[in-house]
């Protein structure tokens, strides 16, 4: 696999996933623009600062982009120990907004990664909820949403992932006429800066998951996925949410499902 030629935009390049990805696209010959609120310490080629809870920053970071990328990755996020406006707004409300503003600069046959999680898997027990959610959110009444349908504490990271897997799967054909694909990444527990956030908000939950499989995923284990996705050899890929997590949503569908 070569990505020799083509130009990617990482968000959230400054550590964890998104650090990692950047990593390996360059190894393969990328260039990378990095999208992030920290710049990046390494593995870009350019760095824009962006504030995905801010629409007008995300409209300045586009207007400073420019020319044109063959793929997108967007992998900037936040735990749930942030606050739930914050959480929603940039694991898919700000995320959304950069996507629909940036497209225009997306070569025809590019790819775009949407970094999901395990934590989304329970998207069709929420449907009502994530089809209203992306119907009507936006920066102004994320917070009044949330409080209406009781998105609160831990729950709104999960909902936020279920929302962002199931935005994934309506725009499969959105931008077909360019031969531009969507997919997602779900990974389980992930050693990142931020795994501490999910232990300390989850608790026995995050310890238990961990437990099944005996460790946590690392990012090197994980950006491997977003580069093919990313690349020419994963044409016939569009519309997936593809799990990588050691089995763990196997073992969460066996529960589910009592097989």
């Amino acid at each position: 696999m070569s990505l020799t030629g083509k130009r990617i935009i990482v968000t959230g390049a400054a550590s964890g996933i998104g650090q990692q990805s950047a990593k390996i696209l360059q190894e393969q010959g990328a260039v990378i623009a990095g999208f992030d609120r920290n710049e990046p310490p390494a593995y870009v080629d350019e760095y824009i600062h962006v504030d995905f809870t801010d629409p007008a920053s995300i409209n300045n970071a586009v207007d400073n982009f420019s020319g044109s990328a063959d793929a997108l990755c967007n992998i900037a996020g936040v735990p749930p120990t942030a606050p739930v406006v914050t959480v929603v707004t940039v694991n898919f409300i700000g995320l959304r907004y950069f996507t629909e503003r940036i497209i225009g600069r997306i070569n025809d046959g590019g790819s775009i990664v949407n970094m999901a999680s395990l934590a989304g898997v329970g998207w069709p027990q929420a449907v009502a909820d994530i089809s209203r959610f992306i119907e009507s959110a936006d920066f102004e009444n994320a917070g009044a949403l949330c409080e209406e349908m009781n998105i609160e504490g831990a729950r709104s990271y999960f909902f936020s992932k279920e929302v962002l897997v199931v935005w994934t799967m309506q725009n499969w054909n959105t931008w077909r006429d360019r031969g531009i694909r969507v997919n997602a990444v779900s990974p389980g527990p992930v050693a990142t800066p931020i795994l501490g956030d999910f232990l300390e908000t989850l608790g026995p939950r995050a310890e238990e998951d961990m437990g099944v499989m005996g460790r946590a995923g690392t990012p090197e284990e994980i950006a491997p996925l977003v580069a093919f996705l990313c690349s020419d050899e994963s044409s016939w890929i569009n519309g997936a949410n593809i799990s990588i997590d050691g089995g763990m949503s196997a073992h969460v569908m066996k529960q589910i499902h009592d097989f």
